[in-house]
């Protein structure tokens, strides 16, 4: 069965051309989603995934219709590849599992990506061992930040007059409850 993903990032986007190329295309199956790449919950991507069955071929109009990066896109395709569906993007005619070639290609981009990120695991470790050589560890600092610890008082006040942690919040533009609540414990 030929299977179609369509994705289009917001409401007022239009997704016709989309459908009309994968139709073309000979798609027997569409599924349309409207919403973020970015989004961790896409309902049709997840329906789409779970209908692949093997000799399946999936095709997009586009590849990044399927996510962000390029790590997560090759991790998918290999995904497909082991489950035994095919792939193929139209508007990249060079990513095409279907044949040979798009195969070879494809596998050329996730030796390339595998590299990219041991390059990046070997980055970051060397950026963390360097600041912590300097007395630097990382992470978000511990405590209040100077800002927070300045309106410690008018916030205890506030409290003491019975405020609610709500009305707290909005008058200081404190983002969270937990935040409010470490402002009033904090002993000056």
């Amino acid at each position: 069965m030929i299977i179609g993903y369509i994705r289009v990032s917001k409401e007022e986007q239009n997704e016709n051309l989309q459908i009309d190329a994968l139709k073309k295309y000979g798609c027997e199956k569409l599924y349309i989603e409207k919403i973020s790449g970015a989004s961790k919950k896409r309902p049709e991507f997840l329906a789409m995934m779970e209908s692949l069955r093997r000799n399946d071929e999936l095709v997009v109009w586009d590849i990044d219709r399927l996510g962000r990066t390029t790590l997560e896109l090759i991790m998918l395709v290999d995904t497909l590849n082991r489950s035994g569906v095919k792939f193929r993007s139209i508007m990249q005619p060079l990513i095409d599992t279907t044949t040979a070639h798009g195969e070879f290609i494809f596998q050329l981009f996730a030796i390339l990506a595998e590299h990219e990120r041991k390059r990046l695991i070997v980055r970051t470790k060397a950026g963390l061992d360097a600041a912590r050589e300097r007395g630097r560890n990382g992470g978000r600092p511990k405590g209040l930040s100077p800002h927070y610890a300045g309106i410690a008082d008018m916030v205890k006040s506030a409290y003491a007059q019975k405020k609610s942690i709500r009305d707290i919040m909005k008058a200081f533009k404190i983002p969270s409850t937990a935040t409010v609540y470490k402002i009033l414990s904090i002993d000056k």
